[in-house]
């Protein structure tokens, strides 16, 4: 009767231990950072003008900079990863990176997998064509040619409201689906407004314009599950920054418009 007490006891004790340990796991990320003194931020540096290089070969564009924010609110080293957009998820889960800023939107299927922080910066999704091109509707893209990125959320989106005669060319990168678009490989492109507004910009050849939003998709942050103690510590700097103007600030400087109303 003792022997069968006492191994019940233990297994009551070690299982206490368990749920003890777990928040500290939880937190396991932000040790980990504040102790090397560096934090590993997934950043892209094809997707104007949100992470693009500059002509010094750094990177630079707003995610970038909020990137360089948190790590400098931390107080440790930004050590800045570039990622697509296919593996930017992958490379969090496996701790490539401890963070995602790259051009994030939040969907349900994504919250499956990964934590977002609150909003950053305003995204928002659309068609664009060139301007002898009548498309009023989704249902003026029936028989045309569209470029998109793989696994994005205007890709998603299309899937979704396109007519089954629209001809949808993905593309691994962003950079290849604006070329796409640009030497007329497909007749419209789906990408981010500030995106192909840059595009536009370059190549006034192609005399291009909006057509139809697809959706307003402000950018996250992404952290990995389970990452409790830093998905907290970076939403702080977030509110920080848009108290204090920083975010708004930012976003006029590479996006030429405000912040907005970002959702918490």
């Amino acid at each position: 009767m003792k022997s069968t007490f006492l191994r019940t006891l233990a297994g009551l004790l070690a299982g206490a231990a368990l749920i003890a340990a777990a928040p500290a796991r939880a937190d396991d990320s932000l040790n980990a950072i504040l102790a090397k003194k560096s934090i590993s931020l997934g950043i892209p540096t094809d997707f104007a003008p949100y992470g693009f290089m500059g002509p010094d070969f750094k990177p630079q564009g707003l995610d970038v900079a909020v990137a360089e924010l948190v790590a400098q609110k931390l107080g440790v080293k930004a050590d800045l990863v570039p990622v697509s957009t296919p593996n930017r998820i992958p490379y969090l889960q496996t701790k490539k990176i401890d963070l995602i800023v790259s051009a994030l939107g939040k969907n349900a299927e994504r919250e499956k997998v990964i934590d977002f922080t609150i909003a950053y910066a305003p995204f928002f999704q659309a068609v664009f064509g060139p301007k002898s091109l009548s498309i009023k509707s989704y249902a003026d893209l029936g028989g045309k040619t569209i470029a998109v990125t793989r696994g994005t959320i205007q890709d998603d989106v299309l899937q979704q409201v396109a007519p089954p005669t629209l001809k949808i060319q993905r593309f691994e990168d962003d950079n290849s689906t604006i070329a796409a678009f640009i030497s007329q490989q497909t007749q419209l492109v789906a990408t981010g407004a500030a995106v192909a507004a840059a595009a536009i910009q370059k190549n006034p050849q192609v005399d291009a314009e909006y057509k139809l939003l697809l959706k307003d998709s402000p950018n996250f942050i992404g952290v990995r599950k389970g990452d409790k103690a830093l998905l907290d510590k970076v939403n702080e700097i977030i509110r920080a920054a848009k108290a204090d103007g920083t975010l708004e600030k930012l976003s006029q400087k590479w996006l030429g418009r405000g912040t907005g109303n970002l959702p918490e």
